[in-house]
């Protein structure tokens, strides 16, 4: 079962009329991808986040939980899930799960689902998921509850919904997964540095498929609050749909998101055994770090250039093969033109898209989403739009880097494209994912 199996037969297609047939002349050990799954703030799955992009469709909206007027927050938006996970699992499953392992087993499923649920050996599959924040939700529910019921009536079963590796062990425990349960936690960066361990653990030998991915559901007044108090969130709180404004000129901050985003990784000799549909390679990735300081990027953006051509040089290929970059570009300041000075060095002329515009931040599932979008864009060769109401920054206009505009940008022909990702602490990482002909 491929892609056409799991996802809507319009996305079917248009991936599918693109991408040429499986490349048999890779690396037995090197990492295809083999399925996609999602559940974030504008879809609760692949093909509804897909078609949201295509209509040019913010998820950015105000936010109606009492807590916003209780705690007097100053930011009043956010992008919670388009979906309540409560819809796809049991009421047990909602009780004992945190909001952002209840996320990750979503997009895990559909991921898995669409990979064909593969027949593996319990000792060959492993898990790689990450939070940025954690379970937050559950830890500051246990806090609320020791404090307004006393100790005994904290749940058992807090310790285990707190864990921040919980979401890679509920996955794991689902799918029985022996090779191994992993959780890189590195704040923004976690899903793409999940999803490239998953290829490491596949490179070594150790894993013949890995469900890889990250995830967040971090939406709380504690967390509103102290994201604020830094100057990280934008105030638009009059205008939520234009308020996640990467490389824009006015650009005033980052809107916090919930979701995950997961992939399924496979060897392309247990793929190719199976007669699996894989939808790209994930060619090479590269992690690096700022040593710089526990918020701000390093200024010259070296240590994220070296993390995006040590991904090149591990996928064999030149700069100039890169047509896409969905761009970590989280609308802060600082942040975005620190990247697009990076991009303008290392890509030049690849389209790059900001999906945070549309989706808000994901904090640790961002990559594992931004990862699918890239997938997504390669195969169905068009870049999602990064939606610019106010034009973009003049550095980044000086710069000649090619923005994707609200319009989304063609593809055709597209060899490769990149997935940027970077987090608090300087964690750098990049991806580099290709058509299965490179």
């Amino acid at each position: 079962m491929g892609l056409s199996a799991a996802i809507s037969a319009s996305l079917a297609r248009e991936f599918l009329a693109v991408s040429p047939e499986r490349g048999d002349d890779l690396d037995p050990r090197m990492a295809v991808v083999t399925g996609l799954g999602t559940i974030n703030p504008l879809g609760g799955d692949v093909a509804s986040t897909w078609s949201a992009l295509r209509e040019g469709r913010c998820a950015v909206r105000t936010l109606d939980a009492a807590w916003v007027e209780e705690y007097r927050l100053p930011v009043r938006i956010g992008a919670p899930l388009a979906v309540d996970p409560a819809q796809q699992l049991t009421p047990k499953q909602v009780r004992r799960l945190d909001r952002a392992s209840q996320c990750a087993l979503i997009a895990a499923r559909e991921a898995w689902e669409q990979a064909g649920a593969p027949q593996v050996d319990a000792e060959r599959l492993a898990v790689s998921i990450s939070p940025g924040m954690g379970p937050i939700l559950s830890v500051m529910g246990a806090w609320d509850t020791l404090r307004e019921r006393g100790p005994r009536r904290v749940l058992p079963t807090a310790v285990p919904a707190l864990m921040p590796n919980a979401p890679a062990a509920t996955v794991g425990i689902e799918l029985g997964a022996r090779a191994g349960i992993h959780a890189p936690v590195s704040a923004c960066a976690s899903g793409a540095e999940a999803i490239a361990l998953g290829a490491d653990l596949i490179a070594l030998g150790r894993a013949d498929i890995v469900v890889a991915g990250g995830t967040d559901a971090a939406l709380h007044p504690m967390t509103v609050a102290s994201f604020a108090a830094m100057r990280a969130l934008s105030g638009r709180n009059e205008d939520p749909a234009t308020a996640s404004r990467p490389f824009a000129s006015d650009r005033d901050g980052f809107v916090l998101g919930e979701g995950a985003g997961v992939l399924i990784l496979e060897s392309a000799e247990h793929a190719k055994t199976r007669g699996a549909e894989p939808l790209a390679v994930l060619a090479g990735a590269g992690v690096s770090a700022d040593a710089y300081d526990v918020a701000r990027p390093e200024p010259s953006g070296v240590e994220q250039e070296r993390a995006l051509r040590m991904a090149l040089g591990r996928a064999g290929i030149e700069a100039g093969s890169v047509a896409h970059v969905n761009a970590h570009a989280t609308s802060t300041p600082v942040g975005d033109v620190v990247e697009a000075e990076m991009l303008a060095r290392v890509v030049p002329k690849a389209a790059v898209s900001a999906t945070k515009s549309a989706t808000g931040h994901l904090l640790g599932g961002a990559g594992g989403l931004e990862a699918v979008l890239t997938v997504l864009a390669l195969g169905c060769s068009w870049a999602p739009p990064t939606l610019l109401p106010s034009g973009l920054d003049e550095r980044v206009v000086e710069l000649g880097l090619n923005v994707v505009g609200p319009g989304g940008q063609d593809l055709a022909g597209a060899p490769a494209a990149v997935s940027t990702s970077f987090g608090f602490g300087g964690h750098n990482v990049a991806l580099v994912f290709t058509r299965m002909s490179c």
